[in-house]
């Protein structure tokens, strides 16, 4: 059978998620004789609050060919090496949950598994220690992997922070050079086609009818094609993630940029604090229930490091998921097939990883129903598991107060449960398929919250202590010397991509 092509996509809504759907496309659908038309209004805002990244955005960056240091400068970028968690315990707690590998195994026996049995037996210093990236982060210090066969700088791993408003701005400029063609108006009415509900075109408020094969929904939280046209339903999560507001802001830089997210807890939610090279992202999430917006207002200025540059912008969100990302012929990325508040900086992650998905699954004319279907099923299964990602932390704590004794008193999921009882058991953590997070970022939050096995695993006994002992001193002193040699974090920027 021949096949019947995409010949014209339509994406609503500009934005990160619709900049990044331009740039991606247009990249990878270079010698395809389709036509991609962005439409957006200058008059609908942008969230474009979403500041940080987490690794995968660099393999993005490079299969576009973007040279990493020209974006760093034109979206007054900051490189990231983790998260960086304070009082999520208890009051003056801190740990790290930082990108990258951490130690190396023993023969068939990885390094969490043996670290675990001489820290359960106070025989290991605190996990950060043994990562480059969280000791590089706490000494203020960064660079790029170089190659250094047997050392860990041959596998520093990072991602970005950067101004997501400016970088929405550079991809317009990389897609519309690809022949991307921007359309400025507000779109009026969706049109669906009589025989089976899909999406024929769109009308702006100008009167034209702007036709399509495939549409891309970015059109933020109103989801105007995926929920206002197709009535694809969403899924409410708030009972496991109640924080349901924000405010963000920014501030003027207080020193040098730390190398890293950080987050703090507070009474009724968290603060988040991001550096760039002009400026500081600063914002509040929180739960409604539990303060007021006056309150919640007055804690984030108040925890500011720098002058406030402007009045905090409100949000309010419901987390949760549509029914279907893909539905019909249209596609939901962004805010508009969903929303997991940013608290592991998921928000940019999960737009790639919808582009990606629609690449794989590319389709013709015919919108056959198996490759719609697995991509939902692929996009409900990653979007579940980075909900329990955030959902261990909110639970697994000891701070006093309403909000976080209602937290601590969300019910579990069956998947999240099972996770945490593997780990309390014998310290095992399975990643499962496609999901996003390593077994190393479990680790690192499920100790950082204070969940402690009961036992190691049984085949650990079969190394020597004495080696083992031996090994974790090796690891520490070989991530103590190479962090001593890095520049820091300041100096690294100014020297290869000031803006």
């Amino acid at each position: 059978m021949s096949i019947d092509p995409i010949r014209n996509i339509v994406i609503v809504g500009g934005g990160t998620a619709g900049w990044m759907a331009a740039a991606g496309l247009s990249k990878h659908l270079q010698n395809m004789d389709c036509r991609i038309r962005l439409i957006e209004s200058e008059q609908i805002g942008t969230i474009g609050v979403g500041e940080a990244t987490i690794p995968p955005i660099i393999d993005f960056l490079r299969l576009l060919g973007i040279d990493e240091n020209d974006l760093i400068r034109k979206t007054q970028a900051t490189f990231k090496l983790g998260i960086g968690f304070s009082g999520w315990t208890r009051p003056g707690d801190f740990y790290f949950h930082p990108f990258g590998p951490t130690g190396f195994g023993m023969g068939p026996i990885s390094f969490p598994a043996y670290w675990l049995k001489m820290y359960l037996a106070g025989q290991a210093a605190r996990l950060e220690d043994y990562s480059i990236q969280a000791t590089a982060a706490d000494a203020g210090r960064f660079m790029r992997p170089v190659h250094a066969p047997g050392t860990p700088l041959n596998k520093i791993t990072y991602a970005l922070h950067f101004d997501a408003s400016l970088f929405a701005r550079f991809l317009r400029g990389f897609a519309e050079a690809r022949g991307v063609l921007r359309t400025e108006g507000k779109v009026r009415a969706v049109n669906l086609r009589g025989e089976d509900g899909f999406i024929e075109s769109v009308t702006m408020e100008n009167g034209e009818a702007i036709a399509g094969d495939l549409f891309i929904d970015c059109s933020g939280f109103r989801g105007l094609l995926i929920e206002g046209a197709l009535k694809t339903g969403y899924q409410d999560w708030t009972r496991w993630l109640p924080c349901d507001r924000a405010l963000a802001v920014p501030s003027q830089n207080a020193g040098p940029p730390s190398s890293y997210t950080l987050s703090t807890a507070r009474d009724a939610g968290w603060q988040w604090r991001i550096p760039l090279q002009h400026r500081t992202g600063n914002g509040h999430v929180y739960c409604s229930g539990f303060t007021s917006d006056e309150a919640a207002r007055d804690t984030l200025l108040s925890n500011l490091q720098g002058r406030a540059l402007a009045d905090p912008l409100a949000l309010r969100f419901v987390t949760g998921r549509r029914n279907k990302a893909w539905n019909r012929n249209c596609v939901a990325l962004g805010l508009a097939s969903g929303f997991l508040e940013p608290l592991e900086s998921t928000s940019i992650h999960l737009i790639q990883r919808g582009i990606a998905m629609l690449l794989k699954f590319f389709p013709d004319r015919s919108f056959e129903p198996a490759d719609i279907d697995r991509y939902n099923r692929i996009f409900e299964f990653e979007f579940g598991r980075v909900r329990d990602f955030l959902l261990l932390h909110y639970t697994q704590t000891q701070l006093d107060g309403p909000f976080w004794e209602h937290c601590r008193n969300i019910p579990l999921t069956d998947s999240l449960a099972e996770k945490i009882e593997l780990f309390r058991s014998h310290g095992r953590i399975l990643r499962e398929d496609t999901e996003l997070f390593p077994a190393q970022s479990w680790l690192y939050v499920m100790i950082g919250q204070g969940i402690r096995p009961r036992r190691h695993e049984p085949t650990v006994d079969t190394l020597d202590d004495a080696a083992i002992a031996a090994n974790l001193t090796d690891i520490r002193a070989v991530v103590k010397r190479c962090v001593d040699a890095m520049p820091m974090h300041q100096s690294f920027i100014d020297k290869h991509c000031a803006a």
